[in-house]
């Protein structure tokens, strides 16, 4: 029997996603788990898998369509049944325009060299967030190329066909021309996104925050402990041991690992703790289900294989719904404190800094130690100061003494 497939819906605010691309065409054997297409959300770029086997009946949609959540995109049928071509909900739109006129140039801007390289665009440029991020790291402006995606999107192919032309870095004796105008940057969608998010985050959900000082100086060890039993690709962070901990700390703390609806809070059954992840545009939370029953090594597995297709552009709806509670760790950057904005619906967030070394006093006498510090943002609707407090003490517990993870 044929199966429509329908946009997905991902995330509890997600409206409608952007159809960039078929990966099947019409009168293709499909299997169930195949990626049919490539959907762009307000989060991610997302791939879009067949619920059915069979033959590819009928594209419902075009490429670069933007369609509302459980409209019908696609049917997956046998070959030679009748099939019905379901009605419409909300009436798909083309994607908006981008205005791509050439800005002048200076003669240091002068002709192309090569096809890949396009006229200097003023508006903002259509391209997928992996384009973004290689052209980012080879230092290519991607306003000078062409792009060969539905619309004029500037894909990968096209950002590696233009380094393999010459554009790229430049050596560091080159004359960089500066330009004193104003730039004018047309924000991206996940950045509309979390815009969108955080100010409604702060404008209706009451935040309070309390900081707790951890010592760091056990989980050190052990991470130093583990990894040097392991291969390099098992290697545990200490982001893993903390989002361990978290989860069990969550365990003893259901009021934090819930969300509140009109005067009702309620607890969620499972702890899916969020990890935020930084992509090209913006942040994404990527989502690690049933933390408190997993392993450590399950963990770091899967933070490491999610936050890898999270920054290629390449997650998975599963990746990112879900989320009961959050993280965001900024300690790679030398933070010695920070606090973060609480992600809707759920009630908390955890920001976590650095461990740094730094001078600490025991027993009346100064002596070097680890210490990292962590914030946790909470919705006063649904929690106080002193639950949060016991909250990072009882987080503490396990920090500071992480042979009690293993037990």
């Amino acid at each position: 029997m044929a199966e429509t497939i329908s946009m997905p819906k991902l995330g509890f605010d997600m409206a409608e996603g952007l159809l960039v691309r078929w990966v099947k065409k019409e009168g293709e054997n499909v299997k169930k788990g195949d990626v049919l297409a490539e959907i762009e959300t307000d989060k991610a770029t997302v791939e879009v898998e067949s619920s059915a086997s069979g033959v590819v009946r009928k594209l419902l949609v075009e490429a670069g369509t933007i369609v509302p959540i459980g409209n019908p995109i696609a049917i997956v049928g046998s070959a030679d049944e009748k099939i019905e071509v379901p009605a419409a909900g909300a009436t798909p739109k083309a994607a908006p325009k981008v205005d791509e006129k050439p800005a002048p140039q200076s003669q240091a801007a002068a002709a192309p060299i090569q096809q890949t390289i396009a006229p200097l665009q003023t508006g903002p440029v259509k391209a997928s967030p992996l384009a973004k991020k290689i052209a980012s790291d080879n230092k290519v402006d991607i306003t000078r190329v062409a792009g060969s995606g539905p619309g004029g999107r500037v894909v990968r192919k096209d950002v590696e066909a233009a380094l393999s032309g010459g554009m790229g870095s430049a050596p560091a004796s080159s004359f960089i021309p500066v330009s004193h105008d104003d730039q004018v940057i047309q924000t991206t969608r996940l950045r509309q996104a979390i815009g969108r998010r955080l100010v409604e985050s702060k404008t209706t959900i009451p935040h309070f925050y309390v900081t707790h000082e951890f010592k760091m100086e056990s989980l050190i060890d052990a991470r130093r402990q583990i990894n040097s039993t392991v291969p390099d690709n098992e290697k545990v962070s200490v982001n893993d041991f903390i989002l361990k901990a978290v989860a069990l700390t969550l365990r003893q703390f259901p009021n934090l690992n819930a969300t509140i609806n009109g005067d009702k809070v309620i607890h969620f059954g499972h702890v899916n703790v969020g990890v935020a992840v930084t992509v090209p545009g913006g942040l994404m939370t990527v989502v690690v289900k049933d933390t408190d029953q997993k392993s450590l090594k399950q963990i770091s597995g899967e933070v490491k294989t999610m936050a890898a297709r999270a920054r290629e552009a390449k997650v998975k709806p599963d990746d990112i719904d879900g989320s009961t509670f959050s993280t965001s760790n900024l300690g790679m950057y030398d933070v010695e404190d920070f606090i973060a904005i609480i992600n809707p619906p759920e009630a908390a967030i955890l920001a976590i800094s650095s461990a740094r070394e730094v001078p600490v006093v025991e027993n009346g006498q100064i002596k070097p130690g680890w210490r990292m510090k962590a914030t946790i943002s909470v919705d006063h609707r649904v929690s106080d100061g002193a639950e949060a407090a016991q909250f990072m003490q009882t987080l503490a517990g396990f920090i500071e003494n992480p042979v009690r993870m293993f037990v």
